[in-house]
C-alpha cells in the first residue's frame, strides 16, 4: 500500500468521489448522500488506532459506522487509495479483506470468508478492479489487476488480471481488458444466450420432426393446426422481444 499520511488518503477519498460519480453537485453532498465515502473515512481512522493496538476502540467506531451507514467494514482489513464505495448500502469488507488502489465498488458487495479459522480467510481485490452490484467474493481467493465482477455473481475461485466473470458461480467469460474502464454494464447477457441457443435448437428439431412426418402434418385436427399456429406466433414474438 506505501507509506502515506492519514489525511493525505482521506483527501483523495473525497476527490475521488468528485471524479468517478457524475450525480453530485455540490460538495456538501459528499457529507449527506455518499454512506461509502463517510465509512471509507471512519475505516481510515479506525485502521490507524487498530495498528497501534487500540482495536476494541476500532471496532467500536466502526461498529457506530455501520450501524450509520449500513456498511460493514473490518478494522483489520487493508483498502488501499482512492477507493470509490458507491452507494454502498450493503457492502461488507471481512477482518483479512485486502482491497487495491482504484478500486471501485457497488452496493450489495461482500468480501467474506469461508472458513472460521483465524487465517487469511477473505479475498484479495488487486488494482483497479470494478465490482458490480451484489456481487459476493468469498473465501482467499485473488481477483486479478483491471479484472471486473458482474452484478449478482458469486465468486469462489481467482479470477486473472484483465479478465470479467460473471454467474453463480461466477466463470470468465472475457478475457482481456475492455476498451473502457467501467465497462460493468456492456457484460454480456449470458442466460439470453443460453435462451437463443436453446430456442434454436428447438426450432431445428420441431423442422426435422415436420420433414419426417412429411404428409402426416396436413391431417392433423383443424383445432390442433390453430394451437400450432397460436404456439409459433407466441415463439415469434419471443424471438422479437429477445433481438429487441
Amino acid at each position: 500500500m506505501g507509506q502515506i499520511s492519514l489525511w493525505r488518503m482521506i483527501k483523495e477519498d473525497f476527490c475521488i468521489v468528485r471524479k468517478k460519480d457524475p450525480a453530485i453537485n455540490s460538495s456538501i453532498e459528499l457529507f449527506f448522500n455518499y454512506p461509502g465515502l463517510i465509512a471509507l473515512v471512519h475505516y481510515r481512522i479506525a485502521h490507524r488506532l487498530h495498528k497501534v493496538g487500540f482495536k476494541v476502540v476500532a471496532r467500536i467506531i466502526m461498529g457506530l459506522t455501520g450501524f450509520i451507514t449500513n456498511v460493514d467494514i473490518h478494522p483489520a482489513a487493508q483498502i488501499g487509495r482512492r477507493v470509490f464505495i458507491d452507494h454502498a448500502i450493503g457492502v461488507v469488507i471481512g477482518e483479512t479483506a485486502e482491497v487495491g488502489n482504484d478500486v471501485m465498488i457497488y452496493q450489495g458487495v461482500t468480501l467474506g470468508g469461508t472458513s472460521l479459522d483465524k487465517v487469511k480467510r477473505h479475498p484479495t481485490i488487486e488494482d483497479g478492479v470494478v465490482i458490480g452490484a451484489g456481487a459476493k467474493i468469498l473465501g482467499n481467493i485473488r481477483i486479478g489487476e483491471n479484472a471486473k465482477i458482474g452484478a449478482n455473481s458469486v465468486v469462489i475461485k481467482d479470477v486473472p488480471k484483465d479478465c470479467t466473470a460473471v454467474g453463480i458461480p461466477a466463470r470468465v467469460i472475457v478475457k482481456g481488458r475492455a476498451k473502457e474502464a467501467s465497462a460493468i454494464n456492456k457484460l454480456p447477457d449470458i442466460d439470453r444466450a443460453l435462451f437463443e441457443y436453446l430456442l434454436k435448437r428447438i426450432q431445428i428439431l420441431e423442422t426435422t420432426l415436420d420433414s419426417a412426418m412429411g404428409e402426416d402434418v396436413a391431417l392433423l385436427s383443424e383445432e390442433h393446426q390453430k394451437e400450432r399456429e397460436e404456439l409459433d406466433r407466441i415463439y415469434a414474438a419471443f424471438l422479437r422481444s429477445l433481438k429487441g
